[in-house]
């Protein structure tokens, strides 16, 4: 996992891109915006928002050359003057206008700026990070006046939580860089312009992608197949999800063989296993993968996604952690569904 500090941002310019499809136009300028008044505040809503355990890298269909922004990037990296960071960040501003075209995406303001004396792993590299507001705060501004206080409402940039926006280091530029991003807002279809659309960028196949990666899949099988069988019941698909991330969290290595195994045990469902992995890898556009460093980070945030309750009517949850053994489904001579479970001990 890359160890990466921020520098302090050198300089800023920001522009208005509004929405291409009801012709809203973009605002261009051609002076540096002046941040001085609230330079650390910026900074630290920077530093503050983006995490580097899941990390991407630029590409493009036939050649990452042709991946615009991968294109005025390198331009700002290989010429560092301000006229040129200017224009650059213009051609920026018109390319993210040309994809802001689906009607749900909300015009904005965009950021461009510049990050000097970055260490990724102990390497000193400059950075270029890029970022659009589309939703406002609105505070209440207190003024103070001889007679008493006035109260006016204002609405400006949240100083808390970016609504999007990516980091790209100076590393790796013919790999596509090292690039770290945030999107806070539309995680619907639409919002996808920001990542593949507009920067078109992809993650870099690291343990915490392939820790991921993989989670993501088991659960999805586990969904996707066991709700389609008749015969599985809850409990059933529940005590598969839970063995699925006690794998993960009692591993240090991740190896395929050895965790179909474990957590699948029956021939039959490991060959559905890995059908439906090897088909899901094929339509995301992954990469076949089949021993890796477990990511603890990953496991941590994916094990919220995998549930351990079954709902029964309104009435009652039973929350089921392992020991398949200890619960039995069934039904009454009057047809009624009841679960039977056996305990040892009552706490």
């Amino acid at each position: 996992m890359n160890k990466i500090e921020l520098g302090f941002i050198s300089h800023l310019i920001m522009h208005g891109i509004g929405n291409k499809s009801n012709g809203d136009g973009v605002r261009l300028y051609d002076e540096l915006t002046n941040y001085e008044n609230v330079k650390e505040t910026l900074n630290n809503l920077i530093t503050s928002n983006f995490k580097f355990d899941d990390l991407y890298k630029f590409y493009f269909s036939h050649s990452l050359e042709l991946n615009p922004i991968y294109t005025y990037v390198s331009n700002m990296f290989a010429n560092k003057k301000i006229d040129n960071f200017i224009d650059q960040s213009k051609n920026i501003g018109c390319y993210l206008y040309d994809k802001s075209n689906h009607p749900q995406i909300k015009a904005g303001e965009l950021g461009v700026f510049y990050l000097a004396d970055c260490t990724v792993d102990d390497e000193k590299v400059d950075c270029i990070g890029i970022f659009k507001s589309e939703n406002k705060q609105r505070i209440l501004k207190i003024e103070d006046k001889q007679t008493g206080y006035d109260l006016a409402d204002i609405e400006g940039l949240s100083i808390q939580k970016l609504d999007k926006g990516c980091l790209i280091f100076n590393q790796h530029r013919e790999q596509g860089y090292l690039v770290a991003v945030v999107d806070n807002t539309n995680r619907r279809a639409e919002a996808k312009y920001w990542t593949d659309d507009f920067l078109s960028i992809k993650p870099i196949n690291n343990e915490y992608h392939q820790t991921t990666h993989i989670m993501e899949t088991a659960k999805q099988f586990i969904a996707q197949t066991m709700d389609a069988d008749d015969e599985a019941s809850k409990s059933e698909k529940i005590g598969l999800l839970n063995r699925s991330v006690d794998y993960f969290k009692n591993n240090e290595q991740f190896d395929l063989q050895e965790f179909e195994q474990q957590v699948f045990a029956k021939d039959d469902l490991i060959r559905k296993y890995q059908d439906f992995s090897q088909n899901y890898a094929q339509e995301n556009q992954l990469e076949p993968i089949n021993n890796f460093d477990i990511s603890p980070k990953a496991v941590k945030k994916q094990e919220r996604y995998f549930k351990s309750v079954v709902k029964l009517d309104k009435n009652f949850h039973i929350y089921i952690h392992g020991g398949k053994d200890m619960i039995e489904k069934g039904r009454d001579g009057d047809g009624r569904k009841f679960y039977k479970i056996y305990y040892q001990e009552e706490n």
